[in-house]
């Protein structure tokens, strides 16, 4: 099988290649791990705007380019190869601006889609709870209808981005007698409404990126409903799916990676490079193996979603893989470095500006977030293999 891209797909990935490392000659930021999610640069997000790369695959009746998901996959992995800040529009391109597309009504096509394809919109995901992070369908925040309004009384926890979003994407109850799967709706508002609170979650690296947000008495207008009302459940799932399906669980830490590399070319032990040490050649070359077939994965993902079907259990394993993937890759950088990998960015001793010391924190929760790897795993034994469930 042919697995080569396209003449104009290569032309793509190369003009996005001269883009990030004009930036980088620029000195207009610098490269880091997990940059989709804590790289919060807004004018960034305004120049990937003007060429037209927000909205990649909406269709051009929507203001977008009508390419295709291995389009927009190339772009991705070029973003998350430099480590580039694409936080502030990185949920509002992937996911949200779809769910309009998909489900949204023609007002909120005309209004909403121009503002994240101008990069106006950084949107938080107002879906896990205390008590329903992976078990989305037991979330308890409600929606009670009262005249053009709903009333939102509840509770998010783990918003990404929360303490930066200026919109927020919500999935709550609209029905409590129906079954948990049902009677749950999506909506979407700007966070400035009177009486939300967020709250920043500090995490073990020290970083700011998830939130809990409160809402007391929150008045949205019944416009704030994305798709059909109690359906919120069904329409995510589908989402869910294009989620999981991103080059960000793979190469978030990739800047790691390159500079683990380019590390053992330069540092000597014992009077040789690391780079000639037989058991670091050997790690370093099983690193990059995984990797490879890890992209493999999300080619695949992004190629069933161009035949024009979710990626159910593609995505799944391609998540699974991912995440699995980034967890040793943040193992491996630690042994190679040795008590130095356990160095802040804040030590002037710290290699590699502690992206092994931030990889390795953080990692501990990349096999939680977005799904875990266990319900994971559950989606490819069940819709895939077609195991029994009992």
């Amino acid at each position: 099988m042919d697995f080569r891209l396209s003449g104009e797909q290569e032309k793509f990935r190369q003009e996005v290649r001269e883009f990030l490392e004009e930036e980088l000659r620029q000195e207009l930021w610098e490269p880091s791990c997990d940059a989709w999610i804590m790289g919060h640069n807004p004018e960034f997000t305004k120049r990937v705007s003007k060429r037209g790369w927000i909205g990649l695959t909406w269709p051009k009746e929507f203001g977008g380019q009508g390419r295709s998901y291995v389009d927009r996959l190339i772009l991705t992995e070029e973003m998350l190869r430099y480590g580039a800040p694409a936080a502030c529009h990185w949920f509002a391109d992937r996911q949200i601006g779809g769910a309009i597309v998909h489900y949204g009504t023609e007002e909120q096509k005309r209004e909403l889609l121009p503002m994240i394809l101008k990069g106006e919109a950084y949107v938080g995901l107002g879906m896990s709870e205390p008590d329903a992070g992976s078990d989305l369908a037991s979330l308890k925040t409600r929606a009670v209808e009262d005249g053009d309004y709903y009333v939102i009384d509840g509770q998010k926890t783990w918003t990404s981005g929360g303490s930066r979003m200026n919109w927020i994407y919500l999935l709550a109850r609209t029905d409590p007698t129906a079954p948990k799967h049902r009677g749950i709706s999506e909506f979407f508002f700007q966070t400035s409404l009177p009486g939300i609170t967020i709250r920043p979650i500090v995490d073990i690296t020290g970083g700011v990126h998830f939130n809990e947000v409160f809402f007391e008495n929150v008045r949205i207008p019944k416009k704030c409903l994305i798709g059909e009302k109690n359906k919120g459940f069904y329409q995510v799932l589908n989402q869910l799916d294009y989620e999981r399906s991103g080059m960000e669980r793979l190469m978030g830490n990739y800047p790691l990676f390159d500079a683990l590399i380019q590390y053992t070319k330069e540092t000597k032990r014992n009077g040789k490079p690391l780079s000639e040490d037989q058991i670091i050649r050997s790690k370093l070359a099983q690193l990059k193996i995984e990797f490879e077939i890890g992209r493999l994965h999300m080619y695949r993902v992004a190629m069933v979603m161009d035949e024009g079907r979710a990626p159910n259990w593609e995505s799944a394993m391609a998540k699974a893989y991912g995440t699995a993937f980034e967890q040793r890759l943040a193992s491996t950088a630690i042994e190679i470095l040795g008590l130095y990998g356990q160095l802040s960015s804040q030590s002037k001793w710290v290699p590699m500006w502690g992206m092994a010391y931030h990889s390795y924190l953080s990692s501990k929760g990349y096999s939680l977030q977005a799904g875990t790897s266990e319900i994971l795993k559950n989606i490819l034994a069940s819709r895939k293999l077609e195991l029994p469930t009992q």
